[in-house]
């Protein structure tokens, strides 16, 4: 006759057969392996690192100090769970140390999560999507014009030249190329060429300046060849170079001009690609979103500077973006720079202080002296007479 299993120590029966003993060591296993079970959970929460947030000031203290007490009262929690014997005690510890993990991962990070919501509802509230109206015009390029402007930005500083060039020419000067380029704005005018032609025509003579010295007989011919190669690389139309040797008088042969062509061309290492004021001021006067006036009179402002040396110092965006604020300036008779503007221009509205308070004073000379070519050209009809704006002197004022 065989054993009972009743007296086999390796079975386990149900608990009412089992004896006192047998339910005391099963709630002593139940409790060692909650034990392990907790020690997991303590390395767990000790090298969990709080996510970074972009928060700061009296949210990101409120939320540190939270998460410091919930890790002091885990610490606790864990402790008192090692040094409890009784069962029962052991199960309500372990039910409040869930309770303050529980806590500790939630309840802050749903409150920073909500604030962050809200800043970001309120800047978008601020900048406006000026390329919304345009999403299905494939010549805006929506999908691509901030990829495209981010490069300007970066190339605009190899295609400056260095705003003391003309220390190392010999034969001409300052004065020399004001005149020059007053010349040459009635020229392109008259040529009925794009506004690009003549912005990259002026970085052209100022590149090919930065490296060659020129007499001043051949400062002439390097503007028109200058103007010939920029309607080459960009316009619809390009002059002959029959009309070119016109508007010179007869000055210069034909060949002369196709030489300087070739000698520019090879000086600049066929790079011609300039991102110049103009292809900055575009996109800043569709951010203010303003009628055909302001536009106008917001390249009255930078051609002005196209003829003064003095702002060779500047970056191309930089004037285009003080051009853009002297002229809401000029027509509001109110200092106005808009988070919108800031947003796509790069630049806050104290950067841009300086460089209009400058053009102010080119406004209130634009009429009288020898370069009086861009004010008589946006003082027509045709360009809705802007030149002959009041100028904003209150910019000279709070400047001074």
């Amino acid at each position: 006759m065989s054993d009972s299993d009743e007296n086999n120590p390796n079975v386990i029966g149900p608990s009412y057969v089992q004896g006192a003993s047998t339910a005391a060591r099963d709630v002593v296993s139940r409790a060692d392996h909650r034990r392990k079970v907790l020690g997991n959970i303590d390395q767990n929460v000790m090298t969990v690192q709080p996510k970074k947030r972009g928060l700061s000031g009296k949210w990101s203290a409120q939320s540190l100090v939270k998460r410091q007490l919930h890790l002091e009262e885990t610490k606790e929690s864990i402790s008192a769970v090692s040094n409890v014997n009784d069962p029962e005690m052991e199960c309500q510890t372990t039910s409040s140390f869930f309770g303050s993990v529980f806590e500790m991962k939630v309840e802050p990070i749903e409150d920073v999560d909500q604030m962050e919501i809200e800043v970001q509802d309120m800047m978008s509230e601020l900048v406006i999507d000026i390329d919304r109206e345009d999403l299905n015009n494939p010549l805006a390029v929506t999908d691509y014009i901030e990829d495209i402007l981010s490069y300007y930005r970066e190339a605009e500083n190899s295609t400056c030249v260095p705003p003391n060039y003309m220390m190392q020419q010999h034969d001409i000067n300052e004065k020399m190329r004001a005149l020059l380029i007053d010349w040459l704005i009635e020229v392109h005018y008259s040529f009925e060429l794009m506004d690009e032609t003549l912005f990259l025509m002026v970085n052209l003579i100022d590149r090919f300046l930065a490296l060659k010295i020129v007499m001043r007989t051949e400062l002439q011919l390097i503007g028109l060849t200058a103007l010939l190669l920029a309607s080459k690389y960009g316009d619809v139309r390009v002059p002959l170079v029959d009309h070119i040797i016109l508007m010179s008088k007869s000055l210069y042969t034909r060949k002369q001009v196709i030489d300087m062509e070739l000698m520019m061309i090879n000086a600049l290492q066929f790079n011609l690609f300039a991102p110049t004021m103009f292809v900055f001021i575009k996109r800043f006067i569709k951010a203010v979103q303003r009628d055909k006036k302001f536009g106008l009179l917001s390249l009255f402002f930078i051609e002005l500077c196209l003829v003064e040396y003095e702002m060779l110092e500047f970056r191309p965006s930089l004037l285009a973006a003080a051009a853009v604020y002297t002229a809401q300036c000029t027509l509001d008779r109110v200092k106005n720079w808009s988070k919108t503007s800031e947003w796509h221009s790069h630049y806050s509205e104290e950067q841009l202080l300086v460089c209009s308070s400058i053009m102010v004073n080119f406004h209130q000379k634009a009429k009288s002296g020898g370069l009086t070519a861009v004010y008589r050209k946006y003082s027509m009809l045709e360009f809705g007479h802007v030149a002959r704006c009041e100028p904003a002197q209150f910019l000279l004022e709070n400047n001074s």
